[in-house]
């Protein structure tokens, strides 16, 4: 069975763009449903690194999630410029934690090129393509992919393998 996205970016659209140390990452506008600054968050026990834990946003309980931990980047920094980008991903309303952003970037389809192939070394499953702006690179993540493997949203109780 082949992704069940392939080619999610290809289309093209317009594209938050955000940094990670110094990679510049896009991610479908559409699904951004705010920026906000980084504040506290309540740690949830035993989640793993990546999940910072849960803010309470006008009464919806959000998990957050360090996207530098997640892509298995370099230790985060927190600072004046450390933003949370708050999306909404098939009815699921998800904060993510990136270095700073950027501007929204449109690409057509002709500026968006496939994720390309490193063999198993790295783990592209998470991107969804490469956009092309002049001399600028952004590298388009499928979200949706990203926070299903977040595990995100799965109740922590692990079901009796009896009933």
């Amino acid at each position: 069975m082949n992704d069940s996205n392939p080619n999610a970016a290809s289309s093209g659209g317009e594209y938050l763009s955000f940094t990670l140390g110094a990679e510049h990452y896009g991610v479908d506008i559409l699904k951004v449903q705010e920026i906000r600054g980084y504040d506290s968050v309540t740690r949830v026990p035993d989640a793993p690194d990546y999940i910072k834990g849960v803010i309470n946003l006008r009464g919806t309980i959000v998990p957050v999630i360090d996207l530098r931990l997640k892509l298995r980047l370099d230790e985060a920094r927190y600072d004046a410029f450390t933003v949370m980008i708050v999306l909404n991903v098939d009815n699921r309303v998800v904060g993510i934690v990136v270095d700073s952003v950027s501007d929204v970037i449109p690409l057509n389809a002709d500026q968006i090129r496939p994720t390309p192939e490193f063999g198993a070394a790295v783990d592209t499953r998470f991107i969804s393509g490469i956009g092309t702006q002049d001399d600028r690179m952004l590298i388009l993540l499928d979200i949706e992919t990203l926070l299903d493997s977040a595990d995100m949203g799965q109740p922590a109780v692990v079901e009796d393998a009896a009933a």
